[in-house]
């Protein structure tokens, strides 16, 4: 069982405890020795944070092979046709490459707490919410996707993390909760090495037996010699 901190990253925050620019960082608000981020979230979005203390643990919330589905909430520019939500479902090609399916939806507009400062918008602007599931972490890959399909992100949200929910934690707040691991296995390489070291011994043991065989064929038998009595 492994501790786990989770944060409600405010905008304009670094993943991080230190910067020499200045600039705001998880020490603002956690005050937590030991702590280091799993995975990341941009400086310009906001939403829940994985904190952990545990290497094991930050390795297998950040591993792609484990797929633990990140769920945002988006605010976009302009108001999303469903051809457009069906391209984000199934796909979009971004310069690093196709994205791995999605699920998306849209919601009811939504801000769950005043964003400081608020996002630049006219009055007479049309924005709308969608919430997008994803099983990647590409450098802001949801930013990337909505402006593939001609609908920037004003706003972004990430409102869970696998199991961990934002739920009512507002911005700079924390929690603590729990990680159960799996059992760490014997790792791959020790077990060939160890594999590989016991056939050499077998080997071993079977060249000196084919040579003891060998030297035992090549031998001339001994022909005992009876002597006649006188």
């Amino acid at each position: 069982m492994s501790r786990i901190v989770l944060l409600n990253k405010p905008f304009q925050v670094l993943s991080q405890f230190t910067d020499p620019n200045g600039r705001g960082t998880l020490a603002d608000y956690i005050d937590q020795p030991g702590l280091y981020a799993a995975g990341r979230l941009d400086y310009d979005s906001e939403g829940l944070l994985v904190l952990t203390d545990d290497g094991r643990a930050q390795q297998q919330i950040t591993d792609p092979k484990f797929k633990l589905e990140k769920t945002y909430w988006a605010q976009l520019e302009g108001e999303i046709s469903d051809e457009a939500i069906e391209r984000l479902i199934k796909g979009v090609e971004l310069k690093d490459g196709m994205t791995r399916p999605a699920r998306c939806r849209r919601i009811a507009p939504t801000e769950p707490w005043p964003r400081n400062p608020p996002i630049r918008q006219r009055n007479n602007d049309v924005t709308c919410w969608i919430e997008l599931k994803i099983r990647e972490g590409r450098n802001r890959q949801v930013r990337r996707m909505t402006a593939a399909v001609g609908h920037p992100t004003l706003r972004l949200i990430r409102v869970a993390i696998g199991p961990w929910q934002l739920e009512q934690l507002q911005p700079g707040q924390w929690r603590e909760s729990q990680i159960h691991l799996p059992r760490q296995s014997q790792p791959t390489a020790r077990r060939n090495s160890q594999h590989r070291a016991g056939g050499s011994r077998s080997a071993g043991q079977q060249r000196q037996q084919r040579s003891r065989q060998t030297a035992g064929r090549n031998s001339k038998p001994t022909r005992s010699r009876t002597r006649k009595p006188n």
